[in-house]
């Protein structure tokens, strides 16, 4: 893969970052990242809000580099927006950014996040019997406690995700009828045992 088709992760400061916290535009982002390219009324309809809300919302995006314009999509006054990033990297320095504000969308942030992906995992539970009985029998829903240092966490967490990368983009689906678009979610946090 040629450096121009990777996908582009945008490492978030705190400009950006309070450009993109806010639950509706979180959601944008990810209709157009795994969706693909949509129109503001599209993106209304699928989301159950009005079209009014979904553009000026798509505009916030795009000022912070978020999302663009999709002209090859386009007819005529219809504008289409497409994802301008396809991942997003989260520093954690910004929970403990100076600015209260910063701090603030740091926290809404991430707890988007959270709701997002137990959403994610909620549809799954609800729609599992609409998929094959492979698929049934491939996911996963573990969990483990483990007694670690930060350090050995941090370490874990980074083998976690070298592992997850080593099945991105891999050629021998890319065309396969059976493969499908698969979500890892992972958290690792410390929890008090009292």
């Amino acid at each position: 893969m040629r450096e121009s088709e990777q996908p582009k992760v945008r490492s978030l400061d705190a400009r950006s970052l309070r450009g993109l916290a806010h639950p509706l535009r979180m959601q944008l982002l990810d209709a157009l990242r795994f969706g693909g390219p949509a129109t503001a009324s599209q993106l209304a309809e699928k989301l159950g809000e009005s079209s009014g809300s979904t553009s000026y919302h798509l505009r916030q995006l795009a000022a912070h580099g978020f999302v663009e314009d999709a002209p090859e999509r386009g007819k005529g006054r219809e504008r289409w927006w497409k994802a301008a990033v396809h991942g997003l990297e989260f520093d954690d320095a910004l929970l403990r950014d100076p600015n209260p504000a910063v701090r603030g969308a740091a926290d809404l942030y991430l707890h988007e996040v959270a709701t997002t992906q137990t959403r994610e995992l909620s549809t799954w539970l609800g729609t599992r019997e609409e998929w094959s009985d492979a698929w049934n029998r491939s996911t996963d829903m573990s969990s483990w406690t483990l007694r670690l240092t930060p350090q050995l966490a941090s370490e874990l967490a980074h083998k976690m995700h070298d592992l997850i990368d080593s099945y991105r983009d891999r050629p021998d689906v890319a065309d396969n009828p059976e493969a499908s678009t698969v979500r890892v979610q992972s958290r690792t946090f410390p929890m008090s045992t009292d």
